[in-house]
């Protein structure tokens, strides 16, 4: 969205028109809805700009709720926004701690700003992109205890604020079509600027997933966070924000609520053995949280493969931290071999679930060319270093 654009919805008239709009749905008449909005007068500009707008706020109702609904969003703010559910978690962080005034420095749409004032907090919110500042502060509106400043995390003056949150963008600048940055010095603000804050503030900084965990402070406490079955950020943690004892963490949030696996380091991996009737699958954040060794005692299991990091047992059970599976039989690992084995039980719909071994499921799937009446998983993967296929169910 370019400054004119905002500038025209934040007009009573854009304001009112978006307000009017009723839910957007894509396989509405899209045309005959400008053409109705032009016949009222509307221009064609902010007719364009408001149907954006109904189209961001009906995807942001997946992270945030009904709060969507009076909300504003840029394309890259909101794809870059934290999820309601998990700002939540990182303003607790920072009230449990006896925090009261937070600076978030990046602050973009303003998800974690919105989280952190409705848990009466203090927030000053600051973005250096005029158009993403703008934004936040409509967002943040409701919330009397957050101001919005226009300018860098460089220029910012710290000296009212008792904590830090940053959320360095990680992708290059703009609203839309940005694309995603490698280098942590590249981010904004720098990824060493974020954590020499914690010289001085306590902080808590919102990163990538896949950062490379050499970056990582060894005083830090990091905890991977999965959202309904997707990695979705790594969060690190400095001063009285982090928790005594723990430097790894795996946090897991599905309909059915949350569970964490906490540890004081990386943990040592089970000795790989025998293939049980058990199969499990660990959750990406456990996986980069590194603590599938943990895991694996906690089922009473063990490795399946050196660098393999799926898991076995003789009994079953069901766990947060990762999807089971009970084994049925194995099959042949090679293309025709397996297409005949899967034809012999009338499968026609494949589940291909891979681990360790260099196949494409969607190529592999179109090659097998199977056309059954019944369903089934599949997994590729090593077992002892072996490739093998497991023909598997579901637990649970």
């Amino acid at each position: 969205m370019e400054r004119a654009e905002l500038v025209e919805l934040l007009s009573p008239e854009g304001l009112r028109l978006l307000d009017s709009l009723p839910p957007y749905e894509s396989a509405a008449d899209v045309v005959r809805l400008v053409t109705t909005l032009r016949r009222q007068g509307h221009s064609p500009s902010l007719v364009a700009t408001v149907l954006t707008q109904a189209r961001l706020r009906q995807r942001a109702l997946d992270k945030f709720g009904d709060f969507a609904r009076r909300m504003l969003f840029t394309e890259a703010g909101l794809e870059q926004a934290t999820r309601l559910r998990v700002a939540a978690l990182h303003a607790g962080r920072f009230r449990d701690a006896g925090l009261t005034h937070v600076t978030d420095l990046g602050c973009g749409i303003g998800g974690d700003a919105m989280a952190m004032a409705a848990l009466d907090l203090d927030v000053t919110a600051v973005d250096a992109d005029e158009v993403t500042a703008t934004v936040a502060s409509y967002n943040l509106a409701p919330f009397p205890r957050t101001r919005v400043l226009h300018q860098s995390a460089a220029d910012t003056d710290l000296s009212a604020a008792d904590a830090v949150w940053l959320d360095p963008a990680r992708r290059t600048s703009g609203h839309t079509d940005t694309r995603r940055l490698n280098d942590p010095s590249d981010f904004s603000p720098p990824l060493d600027f974020a954590f020499g804050l914690a010289d001085r503030l306590p902080v808590g900084v919102k990163l990538g997933p896949g950062l490379d965990r050499a970056l990582i402070p060894t005083e830090a406490e990091a905890q991977w966070v999965s959202v309904d079955g997707q990695v979705v950020e790594l969060g690190v943690w400095f001063g009285p924000l982090r928790r005594a004892g723990v430097r790894r963490a795996a946090l897991v949030i599905s309909a059915d609520g949350t569970a964490e696996l906490t540890a004081a380091a990386d943990s040592d991996d089970e000795p790989v053995g025998a293939l049980g009737e058990y199969l499990y699958e660990p959750n990406g954040a456990v996986i980069r949280a590194r603590l599938i060794g943990d895991l694996a005692r906690s089922l009473g299991g063990r490795m399946i493969s050196e660098g393999i990091a799926w898991l076995t047992t003789d009994a079953a059970a069901l766990t947060p931290f990762a999807t089971g599976f009970r084994v049925l039989e194995e099959l042949p690992f090679a293309t025709k071999e397996l297409a005949r084995a899967l034809r012999t039980r009338d499968i026609g719909t494949l589940e291909i679930k891979k681990r360790g071994v260099d196949v494409d499921p969607a190529a592999l799937r179109k090659r097998l060319a199977l056309t059954g009446s019944q369903s089934a998983t599949v997994v590729l993967t090593r077992v002892a270093g072996r490739h093998t296929a497991l023909l598997v169910e579901r637990l649970g």
